[in-house]
């Protein structure tokens, strides 16, 4: 993920409904929801899902329009670097799930209403 124009906070509740929403989309696709908002001192994880064998760990970013940019253009190594300690602050907090491999997914999801589109790419930056 390259570093990208930053973009305004979204409200709280603007953002849940995305992030569900992007949940939904990849529900659809075979993944389950174990964990939503993971929060611990170190960061944040959207999304703690499993596909197969795999623990995913989901960023899911969103923009109205790709005027400005791609949403996933905002995940910088920072934002990065924060997910991965989350994510192993989670391993630690959950040790039964520690023998899976693991990845890091990330979801953007563009547009308005009912016209949404979503741009999910797997194993989207690693450790």
């Amino acid at each position: 993920m390259n570093a990208g124009p930053s973009r305004p906070q979204l409200s709280g509740a603007v953002g849940a409904g995305f992030e569900k929403s992007a949940e939904t989309y990849l529900r659809r696709r075979g993944l389950k929801t174990l964990e939503r908002n993971y929060r611990c001192r170190r960061g944040e994880i959207d999304l703690v899902m499993t596909h197969g064998d795999y623990l995913v760990f989901v960023e899911v970013r969103y923009r109205a329009s790709r005027e400005f940019g791609d949403p996933l253009e905002t995940i910088t190594p920072r934002k990065q670097r924060r997910i991965i300690a989350a994510a192993t602050h989670f391993l630690a907090a959950n040790e039964r799930l520690g023998n899976r491999p693991c990845r890091f997914d990330a979801v953007g999801v563009t547009g308005r209403g009912g016209c949404v589109e979503y741009d999910w790419i797997t194993d989207a930056f690693s450790t």
